[in-house]
């Protein structure tokens, strides 16, 4: 499943971008005040060669976009639209053009530290007041910016609306790139959880106050390992008229699915993105066009369906076929026509009385793939030429080979015929072909094999007419878990040189459509996977279109692989820390019950197989989500004020069953497992280095559990997790203990030697009794179980440490620290730990209550932490905690 989806994806298809001059970044000064109270982030200017030049004493005349960095991204990140931006002006002579500012964020890890959010976002307002502020007294001064946000930075924009002090007017235009707008990544901290919620919550109550913020969200496709493209798609709300999401490998003139970093330098996608920037700017203003209409119209032109034609607004409904060309009259169904070298224009007209009886479509295709118009329906003709014809073309689409036009004739009851112009064509070489149709002869249902079919049934359909598209239904293909391969063998009659066939996997509730070229003949494989569950209120079905050769034929062949475990991991990877943690907690509880009923702990990896089970935990949240469903038992449930189960929401947005927490279970038993391994291994590795290196003294064990020294040490690194980071105090703990146990165990290993050779000193002796060895090995047991719990908590945390050393010349205390009160208590918890020993657990009286924990501490835990990681070190802390009551009292 990880191969699945960090390694078995299409090969990177984007062309790189390039800067024609040495890119410059001017550094714009900040007012003291704001410089002050931000002094980790910096606002600067992109320009090139002349152009930066004529910018350094900050006269601009063009329109402002502001680019926003994402997680531990830089600044100079902006330079592909710049650079795009520059060429796309210098070819206008400057008529109109942009001026690209950045952010520097300091490339902090936003997307796992969520503390810096809300202070990221009121640095941008103040950017943006500052920006407009150098546009002021111009004779086009602009009223508002707008704004490109990569990953993070896409989020950080929309905040900006919930800042009370924010006018929304400030922003008309807000395009995101691979911005995880629905949930983060990994919710690592309460401070990331509660952005979301925030920014979420205001953006459905506020739907009605952001119809003039027009807001486009990209998405990489199945290369963005990082953020999958489900989390960027934008709520659909009653705003949803001023609000577009889709996925890259759908844009026109793209057709390719990026990384999460390529996403910013890809050039198909710059180029699309500069494109409808220029068609965006009104004439007047030398803006960009405050009417929302024309914003979505430009967007959907450039990113939804290209009809291979320059944007107009308002296209002229009619038209007069005008010039001294051949008009020639086709009666036939089906028609090809090429061209090369011909210096005569031509206008092919097809009558539709003819047709409409026997066929309900006509489809036509054109290799020509230039912006000038090439079909025409004609409303008034005489007997041999057409007078006046509305432009069809702008009921074409361009795919990568061919531009195309799929007309449904009982739309058009008022055209008598259909023209196509053929151009004079010196130098180029086309090819055009048209063909009446029934819709039911060109399509094909297919149902989908059985989610557990895994790879052991196939269905089969043969495509053997001639015709020039075909649309395969595929029937009950509707969940995300419904991932398989899609073969199409192409067989051809004649061995001549054909165009090749394009397939587009079309999903109709989502702009996430994949297209494939292939050549004639060959053998394709097409992954099928959803991106988005089929909404409730939708009916329609994925399709496979097929435009084909017209003397081929075409076998199309669906199997489902083991591709299951792909989809979970894709979708719910980041929640397997939860597992892990569950079944190592069960785990510890197993070794708990077998000092009560043995007086021996057990091996960590055999307690785990003996005591982690999914039927302990599983069927308990799903029932409790089954009886959500259920009015009486919500109402229960909110009177008592319960968070809602993680597994409810999950399923509500149909991005969950119960098989996947049996499958994501069983993962996690499987690492739990060989971290086990790892951690009793590498503690041994550990104690012979020791011993090599240092040969220890045998020491008396301390019976005390607190002393004076060790309340210092608490004390201690109290102060540290107060003063600096918890985080840091945790590691230091956390070293301690590894410290510890190695040089326990590097004694017991001497011991054990000392024993084993002839005439023990008697210094040794009494330490070598077997009862003593015995009890040293339970406590290495227990210590390795806890070890393990400890370093989850250390892993969950340690993002918040990264940031606080990247940013530790600016301040040496974090702030918020999304972790210091637990660090506080744990390192009083672990500094009682590290020296005991099963002795003090196995005569405690609340040694039966503590084995009774971790199980209703993991089903809590999977309940609530799936989406909220941050909470999984609070079940860890509080199982600990009762170990260490169980060796006091």
């Amino acid at each position: 499943g990880a191969r699945d989806v960090l390694f078995l994806y299409e090969e990177n298809r984007c062309g790189m971008t390039y800067m024609f001059e040495y890119p410059e970044y001017l550094k714009i000064k900040l007012p003291k005040k704001t410089a002050r109270r931000y002094p980790a982030y910096e606002l600067y200017l992109y320009g090139e060669g002349n152009y930066a030049e004529a910018n350094k004493n900050l006269i601009l005349t063009g329109i402002p976009v502001l680019f926003l960095p994402g997680n531990a991204g830089s600044y100079k990140q902006v330079r592909s639209l710049g650079s795009i931006a520059l060429r796309k002006a210098e070819d206008i002579d400057f008529k109109y053009h942009f001026n690209f500012f950045s952010v520097n964020f300091n490339e902090e890890l936003v997307a796992l530290y969520g503390g810096s959010l809300q202070r990221q976002t009121k640095f941008v307002h103040e950017c943006i007041k500052i920006i407009l502020k150098l546009y002021r007294d111009r004779e086009f001064a602009p009223t508002s910016v707008a704004i490109v946000g990569h990953s993070m930075g896409g989020l950080v924009a929309r905040a900006l609306l919930t800042l009370k002090n924010f006018r929304p007017e400030l922003i008309n235009l807000l395009i995101t790139q691979a911005t995880p707008h629905v949930a983060p990544v990994m919710p690592l901290d309460k401070y990331l959880t509660d952005f979301y919620t925030t920014v979420n919550n205001h953006w459905i109550l506020k739907a009605q106050d952001l119809r003039n913020l027009t807001t486009l969200s990209v998405a990489g496709g199945f290369r963005d390992y990082q953020v999958r493209s489900g989390l960027t798609f934008l709520p659909r709300l009653s705003q949803q008229d001023s609000a577009l999401s889709v996925v890259s490998s759908a844009v026109p003139r793209a057709w390719a699915s990026t990384d999460h970093l390529s996403i910013v330098w890809c050039k198909e996608l710059i180029l699309a993105t500069i494109r409808a920037f220029f068609d965006l700017i009104d004439e007047n203003t030398r803006q960009i066009t405050e009417n929302p209409k024309k914003r979505m119209s430009v967007l959907n032109h450039h990113f939804v369906r290209h009809p291979a034609k320059l944007f107009e607004e308002n296209p002229e409904a009619f038209t007069e076929l005008t010039g001294a060309f051949m008009w020639i009259n086709v009666k036939t169904s089906k028609w090809t026509y090429s061209a090369y070298n011909d210096s005569e224009g031509k206008y092919f007209t097809f009558p539709l009385a003819n047709h409409r009886k026997s066929y309900s479509h006509i489809y036509c295709q054109n290799s020509m793939l230039d912006t000038n118009s090439w079909i025409y329906g004609c409303v008034s003709s005489n007997s041999s030429m057409c007078l006046e014809a509305t432009d069809l073309s702008w009921r074409a689409e361009l795919l990568p080979t061919v531009k195309v036009v799929i007309l449904k004739l009982e739309d058009y009851p008022s055209l008598s015929h259909i023209v196509i112009y053929v151009q004079p064509t010196v130098g180029n070489k086309f090819a055009l072909d048209c063909e009446f149709f029934k819709e039911d002869s060109r399509t094909v249902q297919l149902p989908v094999t059985h989610l557990f079919s895994f790879g052991l049934s196939s269905r089969i359909i043969l495509l053997n007419s001639t015709g020039l598209l075909y649309n395969v239904h595929l029937q009950h293909f509707n969940q995300i878990y419904q991932a398989f391969k899609i073969y199409i063998e192409s067989h051809c009659q004649l061995p001549k040189e054909r165009k090749p066939s394009v397939y587009r996997l079309h999903i109709p509730w989502s702009h996430e459509d994949s297209i494939t070229v292939a050549k004639v003949p060959s053998s394709t494989e097409i992954s099928a996977k959803l991106q988005s569950a089929q909404p409730e209120n939708e009916s329609s079905v994925p399709v496979l279109n097929i435009y084909s050769s017209s003397d081929c034929q075409y076998e199309v062949i669906q199997i489902s692989p083991y591709v299951l475990v792909f989809q979970i991991i894709r979708f719910h990877g980041c929640s397997l820390p939860v597992y892990v943690v569950a079944n190592i907690l069960l785990t510890y509880g197993g070794q708990l019950n077998t000092l009560i009923s043995t007086g021996q702990c057990s091996e960590f990896p055999l307690e785990l197989v003996r005591t982690a089970k999914p039927y302990k935990v599983d069927p308990i949240i799903s029932i409790v989500v089954f009886l959500l469903g259920f009015n009486w038992f919500r109402e229960i449930w909110d009177s008592l004020s319960l968070p809602e189960v993680d597994a409810a929401v999950l399923s509500s947005q149909d991005a969950w069953f119960p098989l996947v927490s049996l499958i994501l279970f069983l993962f996690g038993t499987g690492i739990a497992y060989w971290s086990g391994v790892f951690f009793s291994s590498s503690l041994r590795l550990f104690s012979l280095l020791w011993l090599t290196l240092i040969r220890p003294p045998v020491l008396q064990k301390d019976s005390k559990l607190i002393t004076p020294r060790r309340m210092c040490v608490m004390v201690s690194l109290a102060l540290v997790s107060w003063t600096t980071c918890g985080a840091f105090a945790i590691l230091i703990i956390y070293l301690r203990y590894v410290f510890k146990e190695t040089s326990q165990n590097a004694i017991r290993r001497t011991v054990e030697e000392g024993d084993s050779v002839d005439g023990t000193s008697e210094a040794t002796q009494p330490l070598c009794d077997n009862r003593t060895v015995a009890e040293d090995v339970n406590s290495l047991q227990m210590h390795v179980t806890i070890l393990n719990l400890f370093t989850w908590i250390m892993l969950l945390n340690l993002p918040s440490l990264i940031y606080w050393l990247k940013n530790l010349r600016y301040n040496v205390r974090l702030d918020p620290d999304p972790c210091r009160s637990t660090a506080i208590i744990l390192v009083s918890i672990l500094e009682i730990l590290i020296n005991s020993s099963t002795s003090e657990v196995k005569s405690s009286k609340l040694l039966k209550i503590a084995t009774k924990v971790p199980l209703p501490l993991s089903v809590v835990m999977l309940a609530f932490g799936r989406m909220h990681l941050y909470k999984v070190p609070h079940f860890i802390t509080f199982s600990l905690l009762l170990h260490v009551l169980c060796c006091i009292v």
